[in-house]
């Protein structure tokens, strides 16, 4: 056919149910789901849903003009192998700008026929739908009949004028009625979502809380959750318009409709739908209440291995998976923040892969788990006020604009000091919970600012041979114990040296020697390094949980190559300085590393102590307007500042992160900063 070859030129209505269906490269048209920081996600046809990825726009994602259920044409770039869709930007986005439209219809036989123009698309490509479809009359009033009949009076004769006056003199239909749609009564027998499968083609009642409102260009989509499970109802008064405008998101309702299955997911076609007050109202809320409590609780928590630091605060983590279990059940989106370094993304890898299959159990909808669960890196381990503005600016857009639930915010590896207390303070305000889970250092101040701590320091644990990813690991076992083999070789991959036995025995025996947590642990640092601030969910879930060798060596090849050189020139530009007894060794780190390149300084200096370890008893790399301290002693970083700022006190040395032994100075001072740091360290360490 003639038209094949110019695919670019026309854009096609897809019309299948399967992603595997799609031609890369064709345009398609689709309609917008929804919005996620990462992009934008497109309908191709109901159950297909493709992710047009923020990097493929021609502008920035917070300055498009569109909106759920706005048409768009997009270029399907790729189909994943997980049946994951990526689409691109079509600069063209009308009909007058392609040559012409085609059908795509793989299971059909209209695959390939031209649609001469836009208002002759087919009407009976779409699903035929059981709810009210308002018709207008001839004087401009509605009336309210089913697609199905409407289908049928197209080929019925025109109705008398006698008939038509007579309507008209009992009907008095408004406009404004057009969106008031039927009620539910308090008759019928209620059904469980859990149980819909058992009642596909049966109208059914439900009781509930609504969790989501999205409007669709045709359908109002009401995502409502009982005691049970969540699913998509769908309510139709007219094409884009609002249905039910008084049911919210937390509005609890009683629901009767229709039991469809579209495209292997399950979904409701409201005929009638009400607002439960008072008593009705509380029994439903106290049903709700009940259930998440039963199943949000965990019955112990699930340890990878025996260590005293873990049972420490066994019931901490008892209460952070409840609160994230909990936050899955209220259908509440998960925001896990941690640091962009090997164990920061090992501890939020672990969260993620324990989190992902209980959401998509509870949704029906296929692309769930973008919707209700995000992981973000930080640059490094404080939350600061311009980590927490850019979560509060993104949540509160996603309330207005989606009616999503404010989220759970989950810190790993970092909030655990003083220093990140403006930022948990800021979240707090707006009234989104705030979980704080890190095996390292902590203030007990922090446990103010947010509604849970899990931190062996402050129960009273030695916490010295437990990473942040072990914890974590421990944590998302808990939450979800059918992962716990997934996670087994995570704590491995966290620790750069001296790993506890139990760890390195536990990764041998789920497939994973001490030459590949290596190979895991280096690849892992490299991509954090790149695209700080981008989670990389499939590569990270590649690399961690679904390579079989190639991947990680590959990278981690790179890692050694551009670390070695990295340090190989950095030791060769050291100074060395004999003070109080003590061997103090000082890198120029503007003067002598590739600061926009791998690796970054902390990293760097990490790798120096490991390796210099035995010929330095403090090494302090020296930036335009901080420094990092490294010792393999205990040593008070924030002492440290305070100490140095008396001393200097025109210098403005204050501690910006103690878990990184970050120290901040003016730069007009650098000098005096650096000695008064230098003197203060030594005089603690000596």
């Amino acid at each position: 056919m003639d038209w094949i070859t110019h695919e670019e030129d026309v854009w096609f209505d897809f019309r299948g149910s399967s992603p595997d269906q799609l031609v890369s490269g064709r345009y398609y048209k689709g309609t917008v789901d929804g919005f996620a920081e990462f992009g934008v996600f497109v309908d191709l046809s109901p159950g297909v849903t493709g992710l047009l990825h923020r990097s493929e726009l021609d502008q920035r994602l917070e300055s498009l003009d569109w909106d759920p259920g706005d048409t768009v044409f997009v270029q399907v770039k790729n189909v994943r192998d997980n049946g994951n869709v990526d689409l691109s930007w079509s600069i063209r986005q009308s009909e007058s700008e392609f040559r012409g439209a085609r059908i795509h219809d793989p299971e059909g036989d209209a695959d390939g026929e031209p649609i001469e123009t836009e208002d002759e698309e087919d009407e009976e490509s779409g699903p035929v739908r059981k709810t009210p479809t308002p018709e207008r009359s001839e004087n401009g009033e509605a009336e309210d009949v089913s697609e199905e009949e409407s289908t049928e009076e197209t080929s019925a004769p025109e109705p008398t004028t006698e008939e038509t006056a007579s309507e008209e003199s009992t009907e008095e239909t408004t406009a404004d009625e057009t969106t008031a749609a039927p009620e539910a009564t308090g008759e019928g027998e209620r059904v469980d979502v859990e149980t819909l499968d058992d009642h596909v083609g049966d109208t059914v009642r439900l009781e509930g809380e609504i969790v989501s409102v999205r409007q669709t260009s045709g359908p109002t989509v009401f995502e409502l959750r009982d005691a049970t499970g969540v699913v998509d109802c769908a309510a139709f008064v007219e094409a884009g318009v609002r249905a039910y405008p008084d049911v919210e998101v937390g509005s609890v309702v009683r629901l009767d409709g229709e039991v469809e299955l579209r495209y292997d997911e399950l979904q409701v076609e409201t005929e009638a739908l009400s607002i439960l007050e008072g008593d009705e109202a509380a029994t439903v809320e106290r049903r709700l209440a009940d259930a998440l409590t039963a199943e949000a609780r965990p019955d112990d928590v699930t340890p990878l291995v025996d260590h005293d630091a873990i049972d420490a605060v066994a019931d901490d983590l008892r209460d952070a998976a409840e609160t994230i279990r909990r936050a899955v059940l209220e259908s509440r989106p998960v925001v896990v923040r941690h640091a962009a370094t090997a164990d920061g993304y090992v501890a939020g890898a672990a969260i993620e892969r324990a989190v992902l299959p209980l959401i998509n159990e509870e949704h029906a909808a296929a692309d769930a788990e973008y919707h209700y669960f995000t992981r973000r890196p930080l640059e490094e381990s404080v939350y600061d006020m311009d980590d927490a503005t850019n979560d509060v600016t993104r949540m509160l857009q996603d309330r207005d604009r989606h009616d999503e639930k404010l989220p759970l915010v989950l810190l790993v590896g970092t909030g655990s000091t003083v220093e990140s207390s403006d930022g948990l303070g800021l979240l707090g305000i707006y009234g989104a919970r705030r979980v704080v889970v890190d095996a390292e250092v902590a203030d007990a101040a922090v446990a103010d600012d947010c509604d849970a701590i899990v931190n062996p320091g402050l129960a009273g644990a030695d916490a010295a041979d437990l990473s942040t990813g072990t914890l974590a690991a421990t944590l998302a076992a808990t939450v979800n114990d059918d992962v716990q083999s997934d996670l087994a070789h995570l704590p491995a991959v966290s620790y750069w040296s001296d790993t506890p036995e139990a760890y390195v025995d536990l990764a041998a025996e789920a497939g994973y020697d001490a030459d590949r947590t290596s190979e895991l642990r280096e690849a892992i640092a490299l991509e954090a390094y790149y695209q700080s601030y981008e989670d990389k969910r499939e590569l990270i879930t590649d690399l961690l949980f679904e390579d079989a060798g190639g991947l990680a060596g590959h990278i981690s090849e790179q890692f050694r190559q551009k670390l070695d050189a990295e340090v190989h020139t950095a030791t060769a530009n050291i100074d060395t300085r004999e003070e109080g007894g003590l061997t103090v060794e000082v890198l120029d780190t503007d003067a002598y590393t590739h600061r926009f390149d791998f690796p970054p300084t902390s990293l760097l200096l990490d790798e120096l102590q490991r390796r210099r370890g035995d010929d330095a008893d403090l090494i302090v790399g020296i930036g335009t307007d901080d420094l990092y301290v490294r010792t393999a002693a205990d040593l008070d970083v924030r002492g440290v500042a305070g100490d140095a700022a008396e001393a200097v006190d025109d210098a403005g040395i204050t501690a910006a992160s103690i878990r990184d032994g970050r120290i901040e100075f003016l730069s007009g001072r650098r000098d005096a900063a650096v000695d008064a740091v230098i003197d203060a360290a030594v005089d603690r360490l000596a």
